[in-house]
């Protein structure tokens, strides 16, 4: 079964500073028939103007992931962690019993747009992590590259919780496909650009709910830049 989301649909805020386009319910943003898919809690599609940024603020019992789409995140945490981020390079953290952290946009022009992704951990309490990767364009460029996965398996970052994150940048024609195991499903968001995916047209920021299908088969109509989220089925 495949639902396509289209942006024009989804929840929006603006900040002045901020610009964001939530894919749940956030903030504001209230739908009680969509708070969640699967454990993706959330994903908001977020524009950082220059010199601004979240100040200081807490979470516990999330794992958090920031991947950059452009622009330079900056960031401060109660562990000691202080980092600049830019293009597709990622920031992971799981806040287990509680981490206060601030995440800025400390350029003098350019904006920041980046998905803060929000995934449910499978316990409460658990140790607390933080890290990051500094990915190039040719490791997802025509190809999937897995940047996320659970502790069992062996991508650069690894959460608690049984889900895979994988990007690409697709050029213009090109496709790839993806096998979905039994009793998988997925969340596929189109940062950039737009494709064709199991036949349905994608196009920037559009995103696409994917349950009981055993594979994803995905075409660039332009140059494309995508991430999906694979995880159990609920």
């Amino acid at each position: 079964m495949l639902k396509k989301l289209k942006k024009e649909n989804m929840g929006t805020s603006n900040l002045g500073w901020l610009e964001s386009r939530f894919h749940f319910s956030f903030a504001d943003y209230r739908n009680p028939n969509n708070i969640n898919f699967g454990v993706l809690r959330v994903l908001n599609d977020d524009i950082i103007h220059p010199k601004s940024g979240f100040d200081t603020h807490p979470h516990q019992n999330m794992e958090i992931v920031s991947y950059v789409i452009d622009g330079e995140i900056t960031h401060k945490d109660s562990m000691g962690n202080e980092e600049t981020l830019k293009r597709g390079e990622v920031q992971y953290l799981s806040a287990g019993d509680g981490i206060y952290h601030s995440e800025h946009n400390l350029h003098e022009s350019k904006d920041l747009r980046l998905l803060q992704i929000w995934i449910i951990p499978p316990a409460t309490g658990l140790p607390r992590l933080y890290g990051s990767q500094r990915f190039t364009k040719e490791q997802r460029a025509n190809k999937l590259l897995n940047i996320v996965s659970s502790k069992e398996k062996e991508a650069p970052i690894q959460l608690y919780q049984d889900v895979n994150f994988y990007v690409s940048e697709l050029e213009k024609g090109k496709s790839l496909d993806f096998e979905i195991d039994k009793n998988r499903q997925v969340y596929f968001t189109q940062i950039e650009g737009s494709s064709i995916v199991n036949d349905i047209e994608l196009n920037e920021g559009d995103a696409m709910e994917v349950t009981e299908e055993r594979k994803l088969q995905i075409k660039a109509l332009e140059n494309s830049h995508f991430l999906f989220i694979e995880m159990k089925s609920e």
